[in-house]
């Protein structure tokens, strides 16, 4: 599961990467808030991966036992 929370947080951060390039035209268009909602995307991605690494140290552990 660990590696579906890292391509999410590659993916906001990617797009906020982009976004980001391409500030000027986000603020004509009054959608300034997209830069926002990667980084909230990016950043509630560490939570979800601490999430996936215990999810999947747990299966482990039950697959073993």
């Amino acid at each position: 599961m660990v590696p579906f929370a890292l391509g999410g947080m590659l993916g906001f951060a990617i797009a906020g990467l982009v976004l980001l390039l391409n500030r000027d035209t986000l603020a004509a268009n009054g959608h300034e808030n997209w830069l926002w909602i990667c980084l909230a995307g990016f950043l509630l991605g560490f939570p979800g991966l601490a999430t996936m690494i215990v999810h999947d140290r747990n299966r482990r552990r039950r697959r073993e036992g």
